[in-house]
């Protein structure tokens, strides 16, 4: 596993959509790897491959550490339920959040690591990671739907930490 390179916003491919995985080769292992690694190090709870440089359809998402990562190639969203507005960041996007109302209920059809069919869920916290990671896959931050962004302050970047 290694830490990957950040892309953040003005870079040109994190506006790119990106495309399905075709075959589940040890470079789309590698790089869920790579994923967990840099999420982690970076403090995250969602990561998709646009964010490290690779145009692949790829999201992982850990809200929970009891829970562990949740894996998701070729994600395709079957269901959402009701709606919740919070404040979201994002790793491509230091420094910022800003409020976005997401659906409170998720449900999620992709492929694993080994190439089987999951169907994921998310409730709250879950569901916002969730939609937030598949938005970067099309080519979305979520500053294209927040209102009220702001700076962070030095204090809400202690709490955070």
């Amino acid at each position: 596993m290694a830490l990957r390179y950040l892309r953040y916003a003005g870079d040109e491919i994190l506006r790119k959509k990106s495309k399905p995985v075709k075959k589940i080769t040890q470079n789309e292992i590698t790089l869920l790897d790579d994923m967990i690694e840099t999420m982690r190090d970076k403090c995250g709870v969602g990561l998709a491959a646009v964010q490290v440089g690779a145009l692949k359809r790829m999201v992982i998402v850990e809200v929970d550490a009891n829970e562990g990562v949740t894996e998701m190639i070729n994600p395709e969203l079957i269901k959402q339920l009701g709606s919740q507005r919070s404040y979201e960041g994002c790793l491509s996007v230091p420094g910022y959040k800003g409020e976005v109302i997401r659906p409170r209920y998720v449900e999620v059809k992709a492929l694993n690591r080994n190439g089987e069919e999951i169907i994921v869920t998310g409730e709250g916290l879950k569901a916002i990671a969730i939609c937030h990671e598949l938005d970067h896959m099309d080519g979305e931050l979520y500053t294209d739907k927040a209102e009220n962004m702001h700076k962070l302050e030095p204090e809400d970047l202690q709490e955070e930490a």
